[in-house]
């Protein structure tokens, strides 16, 4: 049934009953491998010896892989291999037709490699299947024995049956598999039967210990030592194994290798090269006519224009400038805050300029192998060195312009280093380069190395800071002329101005995009007054906390905290104005925030700094005069109060027990050695202490003294839950040192009839 051929100890597989085919040989010698080839176009056909395990293994692979391969279109197989073709494919050699025999086909058109990849694919992943099928033969005819049948057993039947009674000869181990064979004398006798085997398989799971635990055993047994059964350890059986299909896999991977080189031309040295090369955006002169960002399209920025339309101008026409003897700056570096507008003017750069821009961003110059930054900064300066005259542009230059390490530290960042040496150099080196400037933004400045920014590299350090008031409304009415208003942007413009202090313009794009967001969520035709401040309420605090309302007790201490501040604030005089009061929750400001006007002054006097504390500690002191207790809700107050009050002592020299010096932060940092004494520290702390000291006291004096205006400022929070301006000064009238209002928002509130105050609707709260 198996077409097995009984030969003295030992099992012989036919091959015409595994491989479905006649073969002249089939009963075989023992331990003889014959290979009957014939001359015709029949195929080899090899006969080995193998166990009975081997060949119901081997077989079932076969038949798997047959299987497997009838399901393919691409694939016949006959029981008559004579003339057969195992790949019939419409591309190949032999098969190829002529141009005259094609018919209609174009006879020039060249086979698609999509499908030429596809074939290859086929065709290894059959001799992967092939080889995989010759590696477990291969691995069952080499682990097991090469004479004799054996038989498996367990460790009791060993020890109790065959060493105890004396039955071993010879115990073979092999180190690579997990399992030993053990040779047994002529004639043994096995539980009271004459053996039908030489040898036996005994599976150990820990090799490594056999021959230990056996010879324990053979002490329990009374076999004396040296009398013991003999171990003997074969090694070469695994390394053969190994080496053959280390040998097999790596001829497969060579013609595999070679196949994909020939035909796809595959070139290894050009993988490296492109690693090389800068990845650049290169926009020419044609290319930016009638696209991209202009000048007039950055709002503000009037000083930070004038200085890059001098590059500009400089590359448009550089005989006005050569003829008086005068050179252009070889670079210039764009600081500032983030969202300013850095990258914003050098993309008008390269839309005005009649040049080619070659623009790169710093990160992309470091990649995980060394030299590749240097290389690619020398490839970079390559190409616009040859469209010149040109300008390079660096976005985010501080990821490769850092600080240097010092040498005597032993730390250092090789390949860091070794970019921005090669930038240096490429800059201001010794080879001169020409036409060609270079613009970079970074809003990290403090972290450049000095070498960056000295003259001849970065002449030019250009400060693009935050907008003021008039650079904001330009903003403003930049960005809302791209939605639907119900009025003119110029009526929103001057007022929104107002209420962003501190605002970059990316903030204002995205408060005007989230205007129109809002305006769209409530199928609005136009975008009015209400969605505007909606998004600046949104960017200013967040959203709203609309699932998690605050306990009624919870609310009215919010409402005096919030109070409190707003009431110190407007009574003193060297204060922020009050825009609006609000104790509704929002994601970024907690439980409620007081929102004020914050003026273009640069310089502040002891009093203001002393009087803003006192409006810090408003809160505090309002829920401690009221409720005769304090909470964690001044938590934040308190930080900004004790930054202001050590400011004042060191760095500002408004102590006078202190005197005039400054520790500016890096000084003061723990980890830094302090240059000054301990005595002088204490007396910094206790200064610290006395001026804050002295600010709650007089915000506890004022706030007592109009305790009746908090009462009212407080329930009217509980009440409507948002007081603006106008709302605060019909209940507690106008403020003793005057209106501290820049804009009047008159027009404002008059562009959208529906809205009748500026305060912000509840529910959109």
């Amino acid at each position: 049934m198996q077409s097995l051929t009984k030969c003295s100890r030992r099992h012989y597989v036919a091959s015409s009953r595994i491989f479905n085919f006649p073969s002249k040989n089939i009963y075989l010698p023992r331990e003889r491998i014959l290979l009957d080839v014939k001359h015709s176009s029949c195929a080899h056909r090899l006969s080995f010896p193998v166990s009975y395990h081997a060949y119901k293994k081997i077989r079932k692979e076969f038949h798997a892989i047959q299987a497997a391969l009838l399901r393919g279109s691409k694939f016949t197989f006959s029981p008559r291999i004579d003339n057969v073709r195992y790949f019939n494919t419409t591309y190949s050699k032999s098969n190829k037709q002529s141009p005259k025999e094609s018919g209609s086909e174009n006879p020039d058109k060249e086979p698609d490699k999509n499908e030429e990849m596809k074939l290859f694919l086929r065709k290894l992943s059959m001799w992967f299947i092939l080889l995989y099928v010759l590696l477990i033969a291969l691995r069952q005819q080499m682990d097991t024995s090469n004479t004799e049948p054996a038989a498996s057993i367990s460790w009791n039947e060993f020890v109790y049956h065959m060493l105890s009674k004396g039955e071993v000869e010879a115990i073979i181990v092999n180190p690579t598999i997990d399992h030993v064979i053990i040779v047994v004398h002529d004639g043994a006798i096995i539980k009271g039967r004459r053996s039908p085997y030489k040898r036996y398989h005994m599976v150990v799971p820990n090799i490594e210990n056999f021959e230990e635990k056996l010879r324990k055993v053979e002490k329990d047994l009374g076999i004396k030592a040296g009398q013991g059964v003999q171990v003997i350890y074969e090694r070469k059986v695994g390394y053969i194994a190994n080496a053959i299909s280390f040998l097999l896999v790596a001829s497969l991977a060579v013609i595999v290798f070679n196949f994909v080189r020939k035909r796809f031309s595959f070139k290894p040295f050009e993988i490296i090269s492109q690693m090389k090369q800068a990845k650049f955006t290169l926009v020419e002169p044609l290319m930016g006519k009638g696209k991209g960002v202009h000048f007039a399209d950055v709002a503000g920025l009037k000083e930070a224009k004038i200085e890059v339309m001098e590059f500009v101008d400089y590359l448009k026409h550089p005989e006005r400038y050569k003829i008086l003897g005068a050179k252009v700056p070889q670079g210039a570096l764009l600081l500032g805050p983030p969202g300013c507008g850095k990258t914003l003017l050098a993309k008008a750069v390269a839309t005005e300029a009649s040049v080619p821009f070659l623009s790169m961003n710093g990160s992309e110059f470091i990649e995980v192998f060394g030299g590749l930054g240097a290389a690619r900064v020398r490839d970079l300066f390559k190409e616009a060195k040859k469209r010149a005259p040109s300008i390079i542009y660096i976005d985010e230059i501080d990821a490769i312009g850092k600080k240097r390490s010092d040498s005597s530290l032993g730390i250092s960042n090789s390949e860091s280093e070794r970019t921005l040496n090669q930038l240096l150099v490429e800059m201001d080196g010794m080879i001169a380069k020409e036409d060609v400037i270079i613009l970079a933004s970074t809003n990290r400045a403090d972290v450049l190395d000095k070498a960056l920014l000295r003259p001849g590299r970065f002449d030019r350090h250009i400060l693009i800071d935050l907008p003021t008031l008039e650079e904001r409304r330009e903003i403003f009415e930049t960005h809302l002329k791209k939605i639907s208003l119900r009025s003119e942007p110029s009526k929103y413009s001057g007022y929104l101005a107002y209420l962003t202090p501190g605002f970059s313009g990316a903030d204002i794009a995205n408060v005007c995009n989230e205007a129109a967001l809002h305006a769209a969520r409530d199928k609005k035709k136009q975008v009015d007054s209400s969605d505007l401040m909606y998004a600046i309420d949104r960017t200013i605090g967040g959203l709203t906390k609309r699932n998690n309302p605050l306990t009624p007790s919870t609310k009215r201490v919010v409402a005096y905290h919030e109070a409190g501040h707003a009431l110190v604030g407007w009574l003193l005089e060297h204060t922020d104005a009050l825009l609006k009061v609000t104790i509704v929750p929002r994601t970024n400001l907690s439980l409620g925030f007081a929102q004020y006007t914050q003026s273009d002054q640069k310089l502040h006097s002891e009093e203001e700094l002393f009087e803003r504390m006192c409006m810090m500690l408003g809160g505090r002191v309002a829920e401690f005069i009221t409720f005769d207790k304090i909470s964690t809700g001044a938590e934040n107050d308190l930080k900004k109060v004790t930054k202001t009050a050590y400011h004042q002592v060191q760095q500002f020299g408004m102590s006078p027990a202190v005197g005039l010096v400054s520790f500016n932060e890096e000084y003061t940092d723990p980890k830094n050695k302090k240059p000054y004494s301990k005595k002088l520290a204490n007396l910094m702390d206790a200064e610290v202490r006395r001026i804050i000291g002295e600010a709650y006291e007089r915000t506890r004096r004022l706030l007592q003294d109009n305790k009746d205006k908090l009462d009212k400022l407080a329930e009217a929070l509980l009440e409507r839950e948002t007081l603006t301006y106008d709302d605060v000064e019909k209940l507690i009238g106008p403020p003793p040192f005057g209106k501290k209002r820049l804009v009047e928002p008159a027009e404002f509130e008059e562009s959208d009839p529906a809205r009748e105050s500026p305060s912000i609707d509840r529910a959109t709260v």
